[in-house]
C-alpha cells in the first residue's frame, strides 16, 4: 500500500504542475534588450479576413523617446507597503546589473507589474486552497486506481524525512515551495522502496513563477551569479533567484515589440510566441487553413507534424522554398533568427501582397489557462493586459514617460 501512495502522490503531483512550461532559451537569445524596444516596421494593422479573430499590433512610424534611466525607477516601482521592501528594491537592482540589463523606467515597471500580477510581493506566495487540490487529485486518482481514500490515507501517516506524515504535510500545504520539498522527500522515499526514479513534476515557482527547465538552462548558458549550496530549483523558489529569472525570461532576449504587452504574453506562453501568432495569421490568410494562432510552430508532444508547419510544408512551392529550407526555418522558432529568415519574410511578402498592405509582426497568442489552480476560463491574452494595465500604472509614476 505504501507503494500505491507514492504512485498516487506522484500522479497528483504531476496534474498539480504548470501545463505549459516555458521552453529552455538558446545561447543566442540571451543577451540583454536594447534600452528602447525595438519598432517594427508595419504602419497599419490588417483588415478581418477568414482567420480568426486576434488582437494585433500595429506599430507606428513614431521613434520611441530616449529611455529614462536612473537608479530612483527600481526603488519606486516597488509599492511602499511591501514586506521587506528594501530586500525587492536590492534583488531587482542586483538582477538588472548581472543580467546587464538597462535600468530604465520601463524595464522596472514592467518587472514590477509581472511580480505584482504573479506574487503580489510575495517571496513565496501562497496557493489559495492548495491542500484541498492536492487531496482533491489524491481521490480522484485512488477512486481511479480502485483503491479507497481511507487507506490512501493511512499509508500517507508513514513519517516523512521532516518529522512529519505525509499526510500532515499535505494538510498544512500552502506554497508550491512547500510541494517542491513534499515530492522531493516523496521521491528519495520510493528509491529506498525499490520504486523507479521519480522526475520531479513541479514545473514553476517562486515570486514570478519561473519555470524551473528555463532556470536550469540559463544557469548552464549565463552563470548564476549568488553563492548557494543548493540546487538551482532550489533558487527558482527564493526571492532572489526568482526574480533573478523572472528577469531573465522577461527581459533579456531581444523582442521586436513596440508594445510591452507582447513580452507579457510570450513570458507567459513563450518567448516570440506573439511574434510567432502574427506569422500564423499570415500563413493561414496566404493557404487559407484555420490554424491555432498559440505561437508554436512546431509540435513539441510528439506524433504529427503541427497545423502550423503542414501549412508550410503546403505552400513551399509558391514560396520557392524546399521542404527541407521550410523546415530549418520552423526549427529557429524560438529565436530571434526566425525573423530574419527567408520563410519569415517569405510568408509576410506574400500574404501582404495579397492583401494589399502590410500586416501586423505581433499577435496576441490565443491560449486557454490551464492548471488545478485556475477555477475560470482564463488565457493568455487575459493575463498580457492584467500585467499591462500594472505597468502603466506604475508608469504614470513618471509623466515624462510614455507607456510604449
Amino acid at each position: 500500500m505504501k507503494r500505491t501512495s507514492l504512485l498516487l502522490i506522484t500522479a497528483l503531483l504531476a496534474a498539480c504542475a504548470s501545463s505549459r512550461p516555458l521552453p529552455a532559451p538558446e545561447a543566442e537569445a540571451i543577451m540583454p534588450p536594447s534600452a528602447a524596444p525595438v519598432p517594427a516596421d508595419e504602419p497599419s494593422p490588417a483588415p478581418a479576413s477568414a482567420a480568426p479573430a486576434l488582437a494585433l499590433i500595429a506599430p507606428t512610424a513614431i521613434v520611441p523617446k530616449p529611455p529614462l534611466v536612473s537608479p530612483d525607477f527600481i526603488a519606486r516601482s516597488v509599492p511602499s507597503g511591501t514586506r521587506d521592501r528594501q530586500g525587492w528594491i536590492a534583488d531587482i537592482d542586483n538582477a538588472f546589473r548581472h543580467l546587464r540589463i538597462p535600468a530604465t523606467v520601463d524595464n522596472a515597471c514592467a518587472l514590477a507589474a509581472v511580480i505584482e500580477q504573479e506574487s503580489s510581493w510575495q517571496a513565496d506566495p501562497a496557493v489559495p486552497g492548495l491542500s484541498q487540490i492536492v487531496w482533491g487529485k489524491i481521490e480522484e486518482k485512488a477512486h481511479r486506481y480502485l483503491v479507497p481514500l481511507t487507506v490512501v490515507k493511512g499509508a500517507l501517516l508513514k513519517t516523512s524525512p521532516n518529522g512529519q506524515s505525509y499526510k500532515a504535510r499535505i494538510d498544512a500545504l500552502r506554497t508550491e515551495r512547500e510541494m517542491n520539498l513534499l515530492f522531493e522527500d516523496m521521491s528519495r522515499e520510493a528509491g529506498k522502496m525499490g520504486l523507479p526514479d521519480m522526475k520531479n513534476p513541479i514545473r514553476t515557482g517562486g515570486p514570478m513563477q519561473v519555470s524551473v527547465e528555463f532556470a536550469e538552462a540559463h544557469a548552464r548558458i549565463w552563470p548564476y551569479p549568488y553563492p548557494h549550496r543548493d540546487s538551482i530549483r532550489h533558487q527558482v523558489f527564493s526571492r532572489k533567484g526568482g526574480v533573478y529569472f523572472g528577469a531573465a525570461i522577461l527581459l533579456q532576449y531581444p523582442a521586436p515589440y513596440q508594445d510591452m504587452r507582447y513580452r507579457f504574453a510570450d513570458f507567459n506562453a513563450g518567448r516570440y510566441s506573439s511574434r510567432n501568432a502574427a506569422f500564423q495569421a499570415a500563413l493561414s490568410r496566404i493557404g487559407g487553413r484555420k490554424l491555432a494562432f498559440d505561437g508554436d510552430l512546431l509540435n513539441y508532444q510528439g506524433g504529427q507534424p503541427s497545423g502550423s508547419q503542414q501549412a508550410a510544408l503546403a505552400i513551399a512551392g509558391r514560396l520557392d522554398l524546399s521542404a527541407n529550407a521550410v523546415l530549418s526555418d520552423l526549427k529557429q522558432e524560438k529565436s530571434a533568427a526566425f525573423g530574419q529568415s527567408e520563410l519569415y519574410r517569405r510568408v509576410f511578402a506574400l500574404a501582404e501582397k495579397q492583401a494589399g498592405r502590410a500586416l501586423p509582426r505581433a499577435a496576441m497568442p490565443q491560449i486557454d489557462l490551464k492548471s488545478p489552480k485556475i477555477s475560470r476560463k482564463l488565457t493568455t491574452e487575459w493575463f498580457a493586459k492584467r500585467v499591462d494595465s500594472r505597468y502603466r500604472r506604475c508608469l504614470a509614476q513618471w509623466p515624462s514617460a510614455s507607456a510604449s
